[in-house]
């Protein structure tokens, strides 16, 4: 069988949700081509002859890219299987099943695309599965190679950086989440010595850094330890970057201070909001003065914070964005913070935990299939404005995190100037969105 897998945009990484079914698909003897359209044109030859497509979609923005492709490709090989998995496929069930796609899997979907490969006569396939797996290492030989994905900038240097996963799903139940509709709760380990051969592999390849994309490390702490400790036997130099929510950090100071021993350079959190009400609202388990504190331990220990935002919710208000404007000049967090963190909106999909709230089923419009969102308006069109005007700011190429923080500072309103310092030197990936 001849099977496209296709990956329209993962954060800049070279993308793991091609390389694992790959190796799982050869070792059936499949015939697999990788198409990474993020980086290179889409293979339209490979798609004309496939008997199965595959498209990753992961997150928000990767779905919306592979809208047109799943038209295309049922336009140019009418008689081919489409599959689409990942994290944003069951939740958008009907809407992808419109436009072609006969195979929605979502979950631990390795084994589910497989399946397609070993019994090719069509037959009911879980739309979910949350089966633990025996994965295999992921096999990225026909990826694009690292050089054309997203590096860490490190004092003054740009890093080939690799990408893996030590986790899949969530333990916790943030409303805004798009893995809850879908783990609701549940979150696989992949075993550790797939990732540590999955990182060898990598390394050979050049890389200096690696991403973990687990949406967080310490949901099995244990594991994640584990990893990096043999991580940094292995490979003394390397550095990596993880995610883990605020309450883990201060839960976990232990396994932090082994983080900072072992070559983490940063910690990406979900802080989300500076506002006690809307954490409680998403959901998030924890407050403002956890977040405080967790900046104060990640300075302690010489981390570097990188935290995440939802900056613009229905029941944020202009002084609202004010104070989080304020909180992340007072805490020192301007140059760790990607601008565009200053202008995420709220995105509600189907299946979010936000539509148990009344008060989010009172705001919402229907069900828009293209933008694959409840569409919302701000009760105060002002902030609406002020949003529209940032996103307008953030997407420019010209100037530096503090030029821009400064100019969003002038937007809003926020009239103190940043007092005036050296450029100091915050790893960060060259990536810079996040959806």
């Amino acid at each position: 069988m001849k099977v496209l897998l296709v990956s329209t945009y993962e954060l800049g990484r070279q993308p793991f949700g091609l390389a694992s079914p790959a190796a799982w698909l050869r070792e059936r003897g499949a015939r697999v081509s990788c198409n990474d359209v993020a980086v290179e044109p889409f293979d339209e030859g490979a798609a004309a002859s496939a008997d199965l497509v595959c498209f990753h979609v992961p997150m928000h923005t990767a779905t919306r890219l592979a809208v047109p492709l799943i038209e295309r490709v049922r336009a140019i090989n009418p008689r081919v299987r489409i599959c689409c998995y990942g994290l944003y496929a069951p939740v958008n069930e009907r809407y992808l099943r419109s436009l072609g796609a006969d195979v929605i899997i979502g979950g631990e979907f390795e084994q589910g695309i497989a399946d397609i490969v070993d019994e090719p006569a069509e037959k009911p396939q879980p739309v979910t599965s949350l089966a633990r797996q025996r994965f295999v290492t992921p096999d990225r030989s026909s990826l694009p190679p690292l050089d054309l994905y997203a590096r860490v900038s490190t004092k003054g240097q740009e890093v080939l950086t690799g990408y893996t996963e030590g986790s899949r799903g969530c333990k916790h139940l943030c409303r805004h989440c798009p893995i809850v509709p879908v783990y609701n709760g549940t979150f696989r380990v992949v075993q550790r010595d797939v990732v540590l051969s999955d990182i060898d592999q990598q390394v050979a390849k050049g890389a200096a850094h690696i991403t973990f994309g687990d949406p967080d490390f310490f949901n099995a702490p244990g594991h994640a330890e584990a990893i990096v400790t043999e991580l940094h036997n292995r490979w003394p130099e390397l550095t990596y970057d993880v995610t883990i929510k605020v309450e883990h950090l201060l839960k976990h100071r232990k396994r932090v201070e082994v983080l900072a021993a072992t070559g983490c350079l940063f910690v990406t959190s979900a802080v989300e909001s500076v506002e006690d009400r809307v954490l409680g609202l998403l959901d998030k388990g924890h407050t403002r003065a956890d977040f405080i504190a967790a900046v104060a331990l990640l300075e302690e220990l010489g981390l570097v914070l990188n935290p995440t935002f939802v900056a613009f919710t229905p029941w944020i208000s202009m002084a609202g964005y004010r104070d989080l404007l304020e909180v992340v000049r007072d805490l020192g967090l301007v140059d760790n913070i990607s601008p565009v963190q200053l202008a995420i909106r709220l995105l509600i999909v189907r299946g979010s935990r936000l539509l148990e709230v009344p008060e989010v089923r009172d705001l919402v419009g229907p069900f828009d299939d293209q933008r694959l969102v409840y569409p919302w308006k701000h009760p105060d069109p002002e902030v609406d404005e002020l949003c529209e005007q940032v996103q307008a700011v953030v997407g420019e190429t010209e100037g530096d995190r503090r030029s821009l923080f400064q100019r969003v500072c002038a937007l809003a309103g926020v009239e103190r100037e940043l007092e005036p310092r050296p450029p100091i030197s915050v790893p960060y990936l060259t990536e810079p969105w996040y959806c």
